[in-house]
């Protein structure tokens, strides 16, 4: 095929209209989705980079944070990942002074993840700006609203055994007694 030939079958194939509302695909949404999460991460990611930590950090930190004594296991649930993932990323974490591991009280190879006062701190630093972004959004919505804000936040998670503190598909502040 001649380079004429190529470019025109490139140019018959190129498509110069937007992608349209077809096929009931709200693209608008999808949009303001990537630039809520881009925007969500920003600050965290800015502090996170002063410390050589990425994302993977951000989420074992927090979900620490928000459930000290979380098993490995259970972390691993949470987070969808493989042990071999979260090996490097906990890894840095506990040299680095952030997180505390210690074996579980009946079960010696149990290991279970606490924070430090130091890795409280970063977790309050990268939560604040989320904090108040997510407060200014919020700012003239009624409870109403913001209760479906919240159901449509959740309607987004898959509840299939994953992915969700504990594989349950219960919110940490929803589920009972100490869940291993």
């Amino acid at each position: 095929m001649s380079r004429d030939s190529a470019t025109k079958a490139e140019a018959a194939d190129r498509l110069e209209s937007a992608l349209g509302d077809g096929e009931g695909i709200n693209f608008e949404l999808i949009e303001l989705l990537f630039f809520a999460y881009r925007d969500f991460i920003s600050d965290p990611d800015a502090i996170l980079e002063t410390k050589g930590f990425g994302r993977a950090h951000h989420r074992v930190v927090h979900f620490v944070n928000r459930e000290p004594g979380l098993t490995v296991a259970a972390l691993l649930d949470t987070l969808m990942i493989t042990k071999q993932s979260l090996a490097r990323v906990l890894k840095q974490l506990i040299d680095s002074g952030y997180i505390h591991q210690v074996a579980g009280p009946e079960d010696r190879r149990q290991r279970r993840l606490y924070p430090t006062r130091k890795g409280r701190e970063l977790a309050l630093a990268l939560a604040r700006p989320q904090s108040r972004r997510i407060a200014r959004a919020l700012t003239g919505l009624g409870p109403g609203e913001q209760a479906a804000v919240t159901e449509f936040l959740n309607g987004m998670i898959n509840r299939d055994g994953g992915g969700v503190p504990g594989g349950s598909g219960v919110p940490l502040e929803e589920r009972p007694g100490d869940n291993t």
